[in-house]
């Protein structure tokens, strides 16, 4: 208790002080808070622009196609994570058939062409149902050089392959930082019209 009895009272014109430090801090938060009503509304204008750009270079340069626009389409309120979640399927999917793929191409003078086939098939279907349309796209020639069992081609087309759907997944997960960003700034995420 030594402290607590010589402790110094501030003088009145310290007190004064700091009530006018207080109430300008006040003043100055809350004229903040007003004014950063209409910077806030701009701030999701603008990161809802640079969404619709996105979505349209993706498009543009062929990373997707309608197929995905149906698969947004059928996302609500009710299923808000809907599409993250086909396609986070989607890329296990591709984990796993590339890993199938390059297994069976690394039994050399003994490869199953024919098992590679039917992975490369496998992933066209799962790469046309999300509307991946540039793995899409390699599966077609991959398949083509599956049949004509050229072992070269198809180690090509895979490290393609392999490429092109991790390049898909950083792009997307890109999409869903920006929407999240749009959400949290109070804002909406817009419906891209591709067409």
């Amino acid at each position: 208790g030594y402290f607590s009895e010589t402790q110094v009272k501030p003088s009145p014109k310290e007190t004064k002080r700091q009530l006018c430090l207080s109430l300008s801090l006040s003043i100055s938060v809350s004229s903040l808070h007003s004014l950063s009503l209409y910077p806030m509304d701009a701030h999701v204008a603008q990161l809802q622009m640079q969404y619709r750009n996105y979505i349209l270079s993706l498009y543009q340069q062929g990373f997707l196609d309608d197929q995905f626009t149906e698969l947004k389409s059928l996302q609500d309120d009710g299923t808000p994570d809907f599409v993250a979640e086909v396609l986070s399927l989607f890329f296990d999917d591709c984990v796993k058939l590339v890993g199938n793929m390059a297994r069976a191409l690394d039994q050399t003078g003994t490869v199953d062409f024919s098992q590679v086939g039917a992975n490369v098939h496998q992933l066209k279907g799962s790469s046309s149902s999300v509307g991946a349309k540039r793995v899409k796209g390699l599966c077609i020639n991959f398949k083509e050089l599956c049949e004509a069992k050229n072992y070269e081609g198809c180690v090509r087309c895979l490290q393609q392959v392999d490429i092109e759907y991790k390049t898909l997944k950083a792009k997307l997960q890109d999409m869903f930082n920006l929407e999240k960003q749009i959400v949290q700034a109070g804002g909406i995420v817009p419906q891209v019209d591709i067409n």
